[in-house]
This record gives C-alpha cells, structure tokens and sequence, in this order.
C-alpha cells in the first residue's frame, strides 16, 4: 500500500471483521514534535496473546481466500522506515487498538493519500457501525486544530434513509473534504 489512508481502510475493515460496533479513528500530524499518528480502536471481539503475535508476522491470516495477511506487518515496516513503529493492544473479548507512528518530515514517510474518500467509504460501506473519525494537526507553533466527525447525528437526522443516495455522498464527501483540507498540513515546495 503506497498511502496511509488505505492502510487505515484495511486496519478498519478488519475491525469490522472482528465484529465491532463502534470504530474510531484518528489522524494526528503533530508539526511541533515532527510526528505523525495514526489509530484504529474498535470494541470487537480482540485477540489473545498469542494470536495478537501472529497478526504481525506476514504469513499469519484467519481468511481462508489467502495464505498470507501483509496489511498489519506492512504497516509495521512502513513506520518504521519513517523511524516509528507501530503498537497492538488487545484482549480476547475487549476490542484492539493498532497505532501507528511515523516521523512526519521523513523522506520515506508514506503520503496520507485522500482520507476524505477512505473515511466516506467506511461510513457508507458499513452504515450499522458507529463511526468515530478524528484529524488533528498541531502546528510549528503549537497551535491545535481538530476536525472530528461521529456518525450519530447524520443517522439520526437521515432517520434511515441510505447513505448511498446521490444527494446525501455528495453532502457527506464535501463535509470531509472541507473538514480535512482545512487543516491539512501542506508543505514549503
């Protein structure tokens, strides 16, 4: 995977694997510390140890379509090459978090990639999970800026109707895109 964003789709999309109800997510560029994170936690059905060891190495997977399971250990390696690393927290029955750290400015750091689409398909995918989505940039000066998202307003203001209808993506997608490239961090060329 060539963006941070996909690595975040597929983390998300084995959450809901794990049967989570409720997923969030987090983006944080911190320009201050020169750091980059990004989280998954959801409150699915976790890992015991041994099996939260295995998710690391590249020919461990529970799917019975391929042999290999690459997202989690190319993540892992993807950090760090960037100088971080990466963090699994789980417990059989209570859910995981997977973090994810990378040194912002290095020149081996993954691009973020579009985390409006990723975010927009996540949400219009699964609509039965509660969606969480938080962007934050800290910039040189220290100065915080949040963009954060939960789907229960939207759910309950749309009172069932899809999420797929034109009007309503169209909506959706420009709320992220605006909410995401107002804060985005964009470098000196």
């Amino acid at each position: 995977m060539r963006e941070i964003s996909l690595h975040l789709l597929d983390i998300a999309e084995n959450s809901v694997a794990a049967q989570s109800r409720n997923i969030s997510i987090e983006v944080h560029e911190n320009l201050q510390s020169d750091l980059l994170t990004i989280s998954v936690k959801d409150d699915g059905r976790g890992m015991d140890a041994k099996t939260a060891q295995q998710v690391l190495d590249p020919f461990y997977t529970t799917r019975t379509t391929r042999k290999v399971g690459l997202g989690i250990p190319l993540l892992k390696l993807a950090a760090e090459m960037a100088e971080g690393g990466l963090s699994l927290v789980t417990e059989a029955g209570k859910g995981a978090k997977i973090e994810a750290s990378f040194r912002h400015s290095h020149i081996d750091r993954m691009p973020l990639g579009d985390l409006a689409v990723t975010f927009l398909t996540l949400l219009v995918s699964y609509p039965h999970i509660h969606w969480v989505f938080d962007y934050q940039v800290i910039d040189k000066n220290g100065v915080r800026n949040e963009y954060s998202f939960d789907d229960t307003e939207l759910k309950t203001e749309l009172d069932g109707m899809s999420m797929t209808e034109p009007e309503i993506l169209k909506f959706v997608r420009e709320m992220f895109e605006e909410g995401i490239q107002a804060l985005a961090y964009q470098p000196i060329k």
